[in-house]
């Protein structure tokens, strides 16, 4: 039975990823910081699904225990989807040094040193897929989320980097960039709903996405044609717009 390994398995699109997956016959490895919350949530999908599920404690933060972490596991995946992250409200971060730190150490340093730790398994097995969750975020600097989107834009270049590296080894990577979505994290912001996905939306699209070894992943799928146009936007008009 194959086993995907979710890190930061109690966010809304993680919820969603390893239900899908669990649906689709797959053993599970949850790790999360609050490992007391995934308790219930594996109970839920064992009972729906009879999957075999694992649950362990899992800090993004905590760069010099990964390798630990990862060496200590029962069961080595054979895919690996990296969901956590964290946002706050960018008026408030841009000041708060502490913030930006957080902001930065979880959606992209900790997804540097723990993917790479995975990574240097799945090349000596020659095998494994490997997927992060960054952001349409982190296509293009505007004022109303440049720091979480400058952490996502590292996300973004690292993930190429390593499928770069990876191509010939038989590794797949997987980048998913999210536009707007419905979690918990922006529940409390008004979002277009044409634009805006629901996490069993990028589920799906995540797990269709390693089935057929995609290497981008935009969720909603608009979203990458979207992001080209303001990707393309001059500087001089694009300074000029409230974005």
């Amino acid at each position: 039975m194959k086993n995907i390994l979710i890190l930061g398995a109690t966010s809304d699109m993680a919820q969603a990823i390893a239900k899908k997956y669990a649906a689709e016959g797959w053993s599970l490895t949850l790790a999360a910081r609050s490992v007391e919350l995934l308790g219930p949530i594996a109970s839920d999908l064992a009972v729906r699904s009879g999957a075999e599920i694992q649950t362990l404690e899992f800090d993004a933060t905590d760069f010099s225990n990964h390798r630990k972490f990862y060496e200590e596991l029962q069961t080595k995946p054979d895919v690996v989807i990296a969901a956590f992250g964290y946002m706050s409200d960018q008026m408030a971060v841009r000041s708060d040094v502490e913030e930006i730190q957080r902001t930065i150490d979880v959606n992209f340093t900790g997804m540097a040193t723990m993917l790479s730790v995975v990574a240097d398994d799945f090349e000596k097995r020659g095998s494994g897929s490997i997927a992060a969750i960054s952001s349409v975020a982190g296509d293009r600097g505007r004022q109303s989320n440049y720091i979480y989107g400058s952490a996502k834009a590292g996300l973004t270049v690292f993930m190429a980097g390593l499928r770069n590296r990876l191509a010939e080894k038989g590794v797949h990577v997987m980048t998913v960039k999210p536009g707007f979505a419905r979690t918990k994290m922006t529940e409390n912001l008004e979002l277009p709903a044409a634009l805006t996905a629901s996490p069993e939306q990028i589920a799906e699209a995540v797990f269709q996405g390693l089935e057929k070894k995609r290497n981008v992943v935009y969720t909603l799928w608009m979203w990458q044609w979207i992001m080209l146009i303001i990707k393309h936007i001059p500087e001089f008009i694009f300074k000029k717009m409230k974005m």
